[in-house]
């Protein structure tokens, strides 16, 4: 199976090759259309910002790719969130609009809520085929400042000031907003899953 990583100006990049080498996948980080259209699986993985993220992927064409993918797509962290259809980042930011949702700042409204959310938290309300062998309430590990608010697309949540979006679904995309590759044993059968979806 060819696995494809989008290239591009983020950070992450590479714990995610070192998780996908431990399930036996060796793939390729490549911003080639061909190379990405080719793929059997494309994973729009990192950490960054967004309005950023997007001028870098609009100068270099791959916000066209990306939502012409036809193979399944898993995004991650601001993967998800770039999937959405817009980012309170970057003072507003136009996103791919893959997801009917937009991507809000955590807003503290106790003394001991942190921003960024940075740990592992409890993942429930799980439906999709993404989390076979995966209990309600098992955690898995986040870090972000941004969220996506519970939607018609939402397929897990989590709870961190408010309930939110913790995955997302729609057609051939799948998106998280916490890092299965840095999940431990949880986030390497979600992994998996995708691979075999």
């Amino acid at each position: 199976m060819q696995v494809a990583i989008v290239k591009y100006n983020a950070g992450n990049v590479r714990s995610v090759v070192n998780a996908l080498q431990r399930v036996g996948i060796s793939p390729c980080v490549t911003d080639s259309p061909e190379e990405l259209r080719a793929a059997d699986r494309v994973i729009f993985p990192g950490q960054g910002e967004a309005r950023s993220t997007m001028e870098y992927l609009k100068a270099h064409g791959l916000d066209n790719v990306i939502k012409s993918l036809r193979q399944p797509v898993l995004g991650i962290c601001i993967g998800q969130q770039l999937l959405c259809r817009s980012s309170e980042e970057g003072g507003g930011t136009v996103c791919l609009g893959i997801f009917d949702a937009d991507v809000k700042l955590f807003k503290p409204e106790r003394h001991d809520d942190k921003v960024p959310a940075i740990g592992w938290n409890a993942i429930r309300d799980l439906k999709s085929p993404l989390f076979n062998g995966i209990k309600d309430a098992d955690f898995v590990y986040f870090v972000h400042s941004y969220y996506v608010p519970v939607c018609g697309e939402t397929i897990a949540t989590t709870h961190h000031i408010t309930t939110y979006s913790a995955a997302l679904h729609k057609d051939n995309f799948y998106a998280t907003q916490f890092h299965p590759e840095k999940s431990g044993d949880i986030g390497e059968t979600i992994l998996k899953n995708f691979l075999s979806i």
